[in-house]
């Protein structure tokens, strides 16, 4: 009750001070202003005008307004009919009947309790961690970059963003030191940065110093924000996984059958590659290769969670995913397999087995006898040659017991690439700028420059993909961005080089039609995109769209026959 009383004399001393003082309305006015979500998207002012002529400037301003907001759904596929609520829809495209909607909400406007020169305790936070919240995360102690004086356990405080800012060497900066003591008045140095850049209310969770003195944790509980979408950490794990809907739609361009042998070049997270695996009811192989360990051990968890046994991963550069047939050096590597103390030789130069991995010897279940014997007949077979430091280093890992890279089933199989010609079907979900991923609320790190490098990284993955296809195959080739340089212009290239590639038409076609023409950079570069017919052949996913999803580009190729290369 004391807190209820509190709150409507509040409520009566802010009401009475306006009627008081007119010069409050205006200050109250001032006030709505600052403290809402209104973010302003700075681009590089050359990035800016590229896209300007690309989408013409009354469109590319309600591209950028989109980037900055999440999308108010979430799309996630279900391996059973099971959910059931009433901001969950189904999809209604056919074909996509297991997937479904969860709706969300925002931006709502959020009562901060400001009272003239009276300002509610904030906490800023940066702006990854922003960014993050307003998908539905958390506020934690990472994240925070400062907050006001006397903050404690418990309290109701405001939550910033910082976001970088122009700096004296025409770069971009953040200007603020984590741990700074925010003041919440005009005098305070970062006062007016924070206009229009304010995500919600949350209590928090630990004091100030605690805050800054903890080095994991939730520092502010978000219980009032300005976009509320659920959260599905941790929800029905094996049964949904999360997806944006542009990327299912890419699994499905695919079109994969059972029985194909099919390669997801940059499979990671593995969203793709299990759409795929599913796609072809698990009966074939799907080929999901990333460069990085910790990736591909996600994608092999991923893949188990959703009990699908046809997907196999590797490590591999896809810059180096077809195979060098000549070349290779006469190497020999030791493993130690903790089943049955085995010693295990693995040559470079074996034979390939289809999946482009090299065949290994068991040579015996002794491991000090067999390293010994290896050494002793060294003159008759020189290719299992081991060495005494690798017989001294084999035992030590038996004494030892297997490290993280010894132990089967917990580590990312390296391969050597694949032979050309060996795949029904590629899909190329290229690394790129990501410019339409949402929410964004900064987007000056990107250059002319920065944007050309990322369209030439493509196209040397381009090329290594078309190798991979068989004759009669199919390559799909994605982005999450919505430069026209990685994707039409890339399509372009592709139809430019590869005389054997046409543009297949997509199921299902859902986006948008893509640009048509060219654009003449200011250092004379002429950057051509699709010509006049091609446009409904590829998909664009327009983030201001009234499907209201990210940024996302789909191209699909036919790969004819190949025999005039």
């Amino acid at each position: 009750m004391k807190k209820k009383g509190r709150g409507l004399f509040a409520a009566f001393r802010q009401t009475f001070v306006t009627l008081r003082n007119p010069s409050s309305q205006t200050k109250m006015s001032e006030a709505s202003e600052r403290y809402c979500y209104n973010p302003i998207l700075r681009w590089n002012p050359q990035v800016e005008d590229y896209f300007i002529s690309a989408y013409g400037s009354s469109h590319f301003a309600q591209i950028s307004k989109a980037l900055t907001r999440p999308s108010c759904y979430s799309y996630m596929a279900e391996k059973q009919s099971s959910l059931q609520h009433e901001t969950i829809s189904k999809c209604q495209i056919p074909g996509l009947e297991y997937v479904v909607f969860v709706k969300g909400s925002g931006p709502h406007a959020i009562d901060y309790g400001y009272l003239p020169d009276k300002p509610p305790k904030e906490v800023l936070v940066s702006r990854k961690c922003a960014e993050a919240v307003l998908r539905g995360a958390q506020v934690y102690v990472p994240g925070v970059m400062a907050c006001s004086s006397h903050v404690e356990q418990g309290d109701l405080v405001a939550v910033s963003v910082a976001v970088e800012q122009p700096s004296p060497d025409g770069g971009w900066g953040l200007c603020i030191t984590r741990g700074t003591v925010l003041q919440g008045l005009p005098t305070d140095p970062f006062y007016f940065e924070r206009n229009g850049l304010y995500i919600g209310q949350g209590t928090t969770m630990l004091s100030r110093a605690g805050i800054f003195r903890a080095s994991q944790g939730i520092a502010v509980d978000m219980n009032n924000r300005v976009f509320k979408l659920p959260s599905f950490y941790d929800v029905l794990e094996g049964e949904i996984f999360l997806q944006n809907l542009p990327s299912i739609v890419a699994a499905h361009a695919l079109d994969p059958q059972k029985g194909e042998r099919i390669l997801d070049m940059c499979a990671a997270p593995g969203g793709k590659t299990t759409a795929i695996a599913i796609l072809m009811k698990d009966e074939g192989e799907v080929i999901a290769a990333d460069r990085s360990h910790n990736k591909v051990m996600d994608i092999q968890k991923l893949a188990a969670e959703l009990g699908l046994t046809c997907i196999t991963t590797y490590k591999l550069d896809a810059l180096k995913a077809v195979r060098k047939t000549n070349g290779s050096s006469d190497m020999t590597t030791l493993c130690y397999n903790k089943d049955n103390n085995d010693v295990v030789i693995q040559r470079s130069d074996s034979k390939p087995l289809g999946n482009g991995v090299t065949s290994t010897t068991i040579v015996g279940s002794n491991a000090e006898t067999t390293c010994k014997e290896n050494v002793s007949n060294e003159k008759a077979n020189e290719r299992t040659y081991a060495s005494k430091a690798d017989i001294r280093k084999t035992m030590r890992r038996m004494r030892n017991g297997p490290g993280r890279n010894q132990s089967l089933g917990g580590r990312a199989e390296n391969s050597k690439g694949f032979l050309p010609n060996s795949f029904d079907r590629v899909l190329l979900d290229a690394p790129c700028s990501a410019l339409g991923l949402r929410p964004r609320l900064f987007a000056g790190e990107e250059t002319i420059e920065t944007l050309r490098n990322h369209a030439k990284y493509q196209r040397r993955m381009f090329d290594q993909a078309v190798q991979l296809v068989r004759p009669g195959g199919v390559l799909v080739y994605s982005t999450c961005t919505i430069n026209p340089g990685e994707n039409e212009a890339l399509v372009r290239y592709a139809l430019d080089t590869y005389k054997f590639l046409s543009l297949a038409p997509q199921h299902p076609r859902i986006g948008g039609a893509g640009l048509v023409g060219s654009c003449e950079f200011p250092d004379g570069f002429v950057e051509e995109w699709l010509r006049a017919g091609e446009e409904e052949l590829v998909q664009r996913f327009d983030p201001s769209s009234p499907l209201d999803t990210i940024g996302f580009f789909i191209a699909k190729f036919a790969v004819g026959s190949k025999d005039d290369l």
